[in-house]
């Protein structure tokens, strides 16, 4: 049944991304701020898509830590949804992306035209420099500018070393740093096909406020992301339990009055 949900949903998925990035192909000559609505409406859309079939929900935690002004996200990334849900929770966020992401058909020409932030991890200080002089104009704009500090998804319950991207935008744009936790990757795998049905947790926590040394900085992101991940992970694979057990008891409960 898992496999049959994750199958429907890779085609719904992949039908609807092709039509409607047919049909938005217009925007891409439009204003940005209209190519990042439509990228929205495709993101919800999306997420709706995954309630529906599979059964899989989120929910958002601490949002209103996220400061009404330019900042810095920090998100752990543990799956592909972890890429859809800024656009469908934050207002005109832009996204640092691996430069071969905006190649791509349709999400790579809408991805670039809304905003994003490609970088090239092979070029090393370069690479950050270019970072940083594209993303200055967007925090003046105020503009939140999401991160994934370990640079690559990464499965539930492994760590990888942060780089030094994240601390380089802090310290260049100072502004707030809102690290975010997530689950996703007990219910999306990195490369899985099957998607299985349950919550995903977003949680923004609360921000460092900008002058922070450059070490602290990193030692205090990463203890505060990977103490909230650990905890969602707990807390997911509690109520999966709970769920098995009830299950389990009303299977039960059916057999014995059969």
């Amino acid at each position: 049944m898992i496999w049959a949900r994750g199958l429907a949903f890779n085609i719904a998925f992949f039908a609807w991304t092709a039509i409607a990035g047919a049909i938005g192909l217009p925007f891409l000559i439009a204003p940005r701020a209209m190519t990042m609505r439509f990228g929205q409406f495709w993101a919800r859309t999306v997420l709706v898509l995954l309630r529906v079939i599979v059964g899989l929900d989120h929910e958002i935690r601490g949002l209103d830590r996220v400061p009404h002004r330019a900042c810095i996200i920090a998100m752990k990334h543990q799956s592909a949804w972890d890429t859809l849900i800024p656009l469908a929770v934050l207002s005109d966020p832009a996204a640092v992306v691996k430069r071969e992401l905006l190649l791509l058909p349709f999400y790579g020409w809408y991805a670039a035209r809304a905003g994003s932030i490609g970088i090239d991890r092979k070029a090393g200080a370069k690479a950050l420099r270019r970072m940083i002089a594209a993303a200055r104009p967007i925090a003046n704009e105020g503009r939140p500018i999401v991160i994934f500090p370990e640079g690559t998804r990464v499965a539930p319950g492994a760590r990888l070393p942060y780089q030094p991207g994240v601390a380089a935008l802090y310290q260049a744009l100072a502004v707030p740093l809102v690290p975010a936790a997530v689950n996703s990757g007990l219910y999306w795998g990195r490369r899985s096909f099957i998607k299985r049905p349950g919550r995903i947790v977003l949680e923004f926590l609360e921000p460092i406020p900008p002058g922070w040394p450059r070490h602290q900085t990193m030692a205090e992101l990463e203890q505060r992301i990977e103490t909230a991940t650990a905890a969602l992970l707990r807390e997911a694979e509690g109520l999966n339990e709970i769920t098995s057990l009830v299950t389990t008891r009303a299977s039960r409960s059916r057999s014995a009055q059969t």
